[in-house]
């Protein structure tokens, strides 16, 4: 089973490490992967040529804004209702049941996560929480309500925002939405085993997130999302670097509303999705 929505994963300098579209392929779920002209040659040579879209810019210092709005619109003319835009660094998707992680092998996770939004007329943002922030020690939620939703995303297309910024876009994104009345899904269940930031070449690392003895890429970027959001940001020092810290609270009141017309059965789906044990 794979998703109803268009997903895209949205890459630069990464041809060689290809974690996230090596991913879906090994899943067999279908993708495009959305580059600059100039890395055509390099990524053509390790992805089929129909699985590549070709941005109508390049290098233009903003790092990933101006490719996600491109990607928001090729979807739109598409006529799709919603569309999925994946970081080019995730490693393995998982499925969290009775607190074990199994890897998944389709993309039944990412169609039962449209079937559970499309219950709502009010979700304009969903996605997978982090494969790190889920340990098997503590039990957890299937989903959390209102909150930030980073690096696998899907994203209702007639909502009236856009991408913007340089920095931490995503969090704005989520709290512009938050702020706006709608509600974001965190989906607990599954999970995106996505490599920390900052710890692979290209992407944003070479372009914005540069770090040496006069500037600071963790500070600008808690300093710029404070500015877009005093009112629930603010900069804290963890784990020996600087942080932005939101406070969510605010949010609890954005209530999710159901489509009048969907019933939602007692029993349990699991897509056809079992636990095998594989060597």
């Amino acid at each position: 089973m794979n998703p109803e929505y268009p997903v895209y994963i949205i890459s630069k300098g990464r041809w060689e490490q290809r974690y996230t579209s090596k991913t879906l392929d090994h899943c067999n779920i279908p993708y495009r992967i959305v580059i600059e002209p100039q890395e055509y040659e390099q990524y053509a040579r390790v992805i089929k040529a129909e699985k590549i879209l070709i941005l109508p810019f390049s290098n233009s210092g903003q790092g990933s804004i101006p490719a996600r709005n491109w990607v928001w619109e090729h979807s739109i003319s598409e006529g799709h209702e919603r569309h999925w835009i994946l970081d080019d660094n995730i490693r393995d998707f998982y499925w969290l049941n009775k607190n074990i992680k199994a890897r998944i092998t389709s993309g039944t996770i990412f169609k039962a996560a449209e079937d559970f939004v499309n219950r709502y007329k009010n979700i304009a943002m969903a996605g997978f929480q982090y494969e790190m922030f889920a340990p098997r020690i503590y039990k957890h939620p299937p989903f959390i309500l209102n909150t930030r939703i980073y690096s696998c995303i899907m994203l209702k297309n007639d909502i009236p925002y856009r991408w913007r910024g340089q920095y931490n876009e995503d969090t704005d994104l989520s709290l512009r939405i938050l702020k706006g009345g709608w509600c974001t899904i965190l989906f607990v269940a599954f999970l995106a085993d996505k490599l920390p930031t900052m710890t692979m070449k290209g992407g944003n690392t070479d372009e914005l997130y540069k770090q040496d003895d006069k500037f600071d890429g963790r500070l600008e970027m808690a300093k710029s999302l404070k500015k877009q959001h005093p009112d629930v940001v603010k900069i804290t020092w963890k784990w020996g670097r600087w942080q932005h810290q939101v406070d969510y609270r605010s949010f609890k009141k954005n209530k999710l509303i159901r489509k009048p017309e969907v019933i939602i059965p007692e029993s349990i789906n699991n897509y056809g999705m079992v636990l095998k044990h594989i060597d």
